[in-house]
């Protein structure tokens, strides 16, 4: 018999935690950002956007945050996979952002939850959101 084991998520105090070490590393490098974190089915858990972050970022975080927390990889493999393929179709696929910026949280091996930032444009996005899963692992 196979059983399904329990649902791992992402507690509101660790996603807090993971919009503060991203805010924090964002304001060190003088990035003005929107950053989300939802738990493992998409759902936002905890936000922030800085006084100075562009209208559209609060968006594009939540969605690069539910884009790595459905595919459970960084929503940056995403946007390779259709830049590198030329798989364009794929821009219409239901939920998905094809934007760097989002990376899945982990817990003992499971993706827990996931955190998105906009704002400090590409690679930077990605660097504050994996500095911010990275800073739940040093709790």
């Amino acid at each position: 018999m196979n059983i399904a084991l329990p649902q791992l998520n992402i507690t509101l105090a660790a996603a807090e935690a993971a919009v503060a070490a991203a805010l924090d590393e964002a304001r060190r490098n003088g990035w003005p950002i929107s950053v989300a974190v939802v738990d493992v089915s998409g759902l936002l858990v905890a936000f922030a956007r800085d006084d100075n972050a562009i209208a559209i970022s609060p968006t594009v975080a939540m969605e690069k945050a539910k884009t790595a927390a459905y595919l459970k990889d960084p929503s940056k493999k995403f946007e390779d996979f259709i830049n590198e393929h030329q798989k364009v179709s794929f821009l219409s696929t239901p939920g998905a952002t094809a934007l760097e910026g989002g990376v899945p949280i982990y817990y003992e091996g499971h993706v827990i939850g996931a955190v998105g930032v906009s704002g400090a444009h590409g690679p930077n996005d990605s660097q504050v959101a994996q500095y911010a899963a990275d800073s739940l692992a040093k709790q």
